[in-house]
């Protein structure tokens, strides 16, 4: 249950009817998850969510008309009070790049357990992203060919932190949890979290997902090293 006590409200969108009804069964059966709309391509997606303001997009990322990397950007470029959640059929979408570029909080596999998409909506609503670090940088170094030259200069873009706030978001790029940054830097595991948040904070970044993605675009981390 979220902190407000009320049932987290979802947006199912899917161009194959079918699943949108497997995931309204499987959704429909949580007393805390609410489904308050469906949509069938990107477009309807970003008009159904301004009017409806669910919590979580659960975003298919192909679809016609409107795919859901737009259909992403144009949600959070809109500055709703909406987080997005990608479905994908392959783990390894370079789509999934783009979805997370534009602000997505995380990505899911279309064949994932019922449990585990539940649990990804509710961690999702409760402001935190859902992709493990490792399995992103995997994804990062299968696209590298998308991402922006490796030798790229890094100063600029991360400027604004410190060198050791730029040291912690290297190891959050690395795939890295906080208690393991905290050993690697011999300091607390608060120590770290603070670190994460004055990053995520001066980078103007939603979670620890965008910051691992901007890690790689910035340079600061080399594709397959």
């Amino acid at each position: 249950m979220n902190s407000g006590q009320l049932p987290v409200r979802v947006l199912l969108v899917d161009d194959q009817p079918l699943l949108r009804t497997g995931f309204r069964m499987v959704l429909g059966a949580e007393s805390d998850l609410d489904i308050v709309g469906e949509a069938g391509d990107g477009a309807e997606a970003v008009d159904l969510a301004r009017r409806l303001l669910p919590d979580v997009v659960l975003m298919d990322i192909r679809m016609p008309r409107m795919d859901g990397v737009a259909a992403t950007k144009a949600i959070v470029d809109a500055r709703l009070p909406v987080r997005v959640l990608i479905l994908t059929t392959f783990d390894l979408d370079e789509y999934v790049v783009s979805a997370l570029r534009a602000g997505a909080s995380g990505f899911l596999a279309k064949d994932v357990p019922a449990e585990d998409l539940v649990s990804a909506i509710r961690t999702v609503a409760a402001g935190e992203a859902v992709v493990a670090p490792r399995l992103l940088r995997r994804l990062l170094d299968q696209v590298v060919e998308h991402l922006p030259d490796p030798n790229m200069n890094p100063t600029k873009a991360l400027s604004a932190l410190t060198e050791r706030e730029r040291e912690v978001l290297g190891l959050m790029a690395r795939g890295l949890s906080n208690a393991e940054i905290a050993k690697e830097l011999s300091v607390s595991e608060t120590t770290v979290k603070t670190h994460v948040g004055h990053v995520l904070t001066k980078l103007n970044l939603r979670d620890r997902v965008q910051a691992v993605v901007l890690a790689y675009e910035s340079g600061l981390i080399r594709p397959n090293a």
